[in-house]
């Protein structure tokens, strides 16, 4: 595939219309980007009116203590065991929660579900969860709901009537700003990458590219893409998708996007096995334990993603909060113990912060 600066490209979505403009890598999608300042300056958001959930004549429950179970996709893996931890320390901070997490020990909706709806069964003052599916999770939830349950959602969302409040851990924009800014600091102004992500059509992953192009058409528009590649979330392709990379472009390819937590490590091992380490670098969204032999070596620098003990501690702190009755629709922001005053966005979005990048320094304080 013949490389294009990103001026160049821009210049092409300019004359062929907004869809092309949003995805300018291939592997993004047609949606309206909403790149971040080059600088880091925090944009104005416009206000939104709160498009939540309510629950149905819910009890007094403004300081007494209540008792939450965690629901999350999946348990008994890294990434929810420390949500878990989060959950369990602001629960031990605050001193009026009894809080647990349980549900299936794989990725299955209706196993979710079935977790949920017991739950509201054997009754709890609040639910915490991350979705397997926006769509089908919601009448189980709304159920919750119209039995005067307090419904927050973490790290993957439900339609927004289906739960009060959502904590986002990052939003596209940010995770694309570090991605390409991280990059732009390993190979230069002026280098070459190409991207290993899971599927052309994967939401989270297209959403990411689509802004990672916008973003660094404004910001770097000198870095040049080389090729996207298809994964599918195998840890087996991935490597053998970054190899095909590296002997494709030779001493062309200073750099490889990881789009996901498999392809990420894959891709540092190929660049291991290629002996290419301190000469293509490694960008991507990862979990420090998978990336922990990768980083100490120095073959990587930089894992971004966000910091999953701090998101379930955060909807812990907005759990207790809406019970409280302290969060309520048409506020700008909360108090989330040591985490300060997180703002919200979107009408009923809770923004976590910006994201977070390991590195050598730190990437050793982290078990997940």
């Amino acid at each position: 595939m013949k490389k294009m600066t990103l001026g160049a490209i821009l210049g092409l979505a300019l004359m062929s219309g907004s869809a092309l403009a949003a995805s300018a890598w291939t592997g993004g999608d047609d949606l309206p980007t909403s790149p971040l300042a080059c600088d880091g300056t925090a944009g104005a958001s416009a206000a939104m009116p709160y498009d939540g959930g309510s629950p149905t004549n819910p009890p007094d429950r403004k300081g007494k203590k209540i008792t939450v179970v965690d629901i999350p996709k999946l348990i008994g893996i890294g990434y929810f065991n420390a949500t878990t931890k989060g959950i369990l320390d602001a629960a031990a901070e605050l001193g009026n929660v009894d809080a647990k997490t349980d549900g299936p020990t794989k990725a299955n909706i209706d196993e979710q579900i079935t977790f949920i709806d017991n739950y509201i069964t054997s009754g709890v003052d609040g639910i915490l969860f991350a979705a397997n599916d926006p769509v089908a999770i919601a009448p189980v939830l709304k159920k919750a709901l119209e039995k005067g349950i307090n419904v927050v959602g973490y790290d993957a969302n439900a339609t927004p009537d289906a739960r009060q409040w959502f904590v986002n851990q990052a939003q596209f924009n940010g995770i694309a700003k570090a991605m390409v800014d991280n990059m732009a600091a390993e190979i230069g102004e002026e280098g070459s990458f190409a991207i290993v992500t899971s599927t052309f059509t994967t939401p989270n992953q297209a959403r990411w590219i689509a802004e990672m192009g916008a973003y660094a058409a404004a910001c770097h528009p000198k870095m040049k893409w080389l090729e996207t590649v298809e994964a599918q979330e195998d840890n087996n392709l991935s490597f053998n998708q970054a190899t095909t990379l590296i002997n494709k472009y030779g001493d062309e390819l200073k750099g490889i996007f990881g789009m996901t937590s498999v392809a990420t490590p894959a891709s540092a091992e190929a660049v291991t096995q290629a002996n290419k380490c301190g000469t293509i670098a490694v960008v991507g969204l990862a979990t420090p334990n998978a990336m922990k032999p990768y980083v100490e070596k120095g073959c990587v620098k930089s894992v971004v993603l966000w910091n999953p003990v701090d998101l379930g501690y955060a909807a812990m702190h907005v759990l207790r909060a809406v019970a409280d009755g302290t969060l309520v629709p048409g506020a700008t922001s909360v108090k989330a113990g040591k985490l300060g005053d997180l703002q919200i966005i979107n009408g009923s979005e809770i923004l976590l912060g910006a994201p977070y990048v390991f590195t050598k320094d730190n990437i050793g304080q982290f078990d997940f």
